[in-house]
């Protein structure tokens, strides 16, 4: 008897390792100090010295039940983009930029080829996000999980001015909410998309004329990163006052968490063109509207809180920056909620 017998392929793990470096190598930054397949990863902090205030902002997620329809179509390039994006729009909203980030693979059966596509997509959400993939592990579960299944989460670190940290204390009743286009469905409420929509390989890879493309396709769209928009607007000298990841909870839950005591939020529902895939789901499952807007982003991953002198020049700033964005609504004084009209 021996490890691999007992279900642990050491070999396959030195493989992954040797398959995904040329993925990982194409996102480090100056400040990373040695390479992949040491015991830690290394990040000097010799730019803080720069700062003021320096404070560091972590963010940690997975991609959920979303990995599914991974394994329903064996296509594992595109999750990692979504695990890098749940942690680092965290980041950003807080005005924070991206450093570095760290993956994390269980899975039933190490086989090389997948977990290198898989940290591929990684490897893709970090370049977008520019900060750099500097470690991760991988974990083979056999008798834990089917060896054909894995999970997928990550960690990230950011770094800002305690200065220029958004924080939403000075948002006020008046502010303009801007919204930025969402990718889809991005990585929230997929244990109702499964319920709603059939889970085989033929239903999701059948032409869908109303989406325009595969329903599988539609849904496995990575989640949209927002580092570099929020990095433009505030290259236009625009002060964003608060700033909300539309994730798990959708609007009611979420726009909320940036204001302060007193504030609410206004929002005008026919402001922008509600994506097709998210009238298909509602419509396919007789989804209850308030039940929409409380699980999924409806079209809107990002929202910001600014100024409303500001607003013309922050969407302005946005669209230069390859985004959709548009005002949704504003704040107004009252209980601290979103109120959709």
């Amino acid at each position: 008897m021996d490890y691999k017998n007992a279900g642990v392929d050491i070999e396959a793990g030195y493989r992954s390792v040797e398959l995904m470096k040329q993925y990982v190598k194409k996102t480090m930054r100056p400040e990373v100090l040695g390479g992949i397949g040491g015991f830690s990863g290394a990040f000097s902090l010799n730019a803080i010295k720069n700062m003021e205030d320096p404070t560091l902002v972590s963010g940690t997620d997975g991609v959920g039940t979303k990995i599914k329809l991974a394994f329903l179509l064996d296509k594992h390039d595109s999750v990692g983009i979504d695990c890098v994006a749940m942690c680092v729009n965290d980041i950003a909203c807080a005005g924070a930029e991206p450093l570095f980030f760290l993956d994390y693979i269980a899975c039933g059966k190490n086989i090389p080829e997948k977990i290198a596509m898989i940290v591929k997509g990684v490897a893709e959400g970090c370049e977008q996000a520019g900060c750099a993939l500097i470690g991760g592990e991988t974990a083979e579960h056999p008798d834990l999980m089917p060896e054909e299944e894995y999970d997928l989460a990550g960690f990230a670190v950011g770094l800002v001015d305690r200065k220029e940290l958004i924080d939403g204390s000075t948002i006020k009743a008046g502010d303009t909410l801007i919204g930025i286009a969402s990718s889809g469905v991005h990585s929230n409420g997929f244990s109702l998309v499964r319920k709603v929509f059939p889970m085989n390989s033929d239903a999701l890879i059948r032409y869908n004329n109303e989406l325009g493309k595969s329903l599988g396709d539609a849904l496995l769209t990575p989640t949209r990163i927002y580092v570099k928009a929020l990095k433009a607007v505030k290259d236009a000298g625009i002060k964003v006052k608060g700033c909300s990841h539309i994730t798990g909870g959708g609007f009611y839950e979420n726009i909320p968490r940036m204001f302060p005591e007193g504030i609410g939020a206004k929002i005008e529902k026919n402001s922008y063109e509600l994506p097709v895939i998210f009238k298909l789901l509602q419509k396919t499952g007789d989804i209850d509207e308030h039940v929409m807007y409380n699980t999924y982003n409806m079209g809107v991953g990002m929202v910001l809180a600014v100024d409303k002198t500001d607003a013309d020049k922050c969407i302005a700033a946005l669209k230069a920056a390859g985004e959709d964005a548009f005002v949704i609504g504003e704040t107004v004084a009252g209980e601290r909620e979103a109120v959709l009209c």
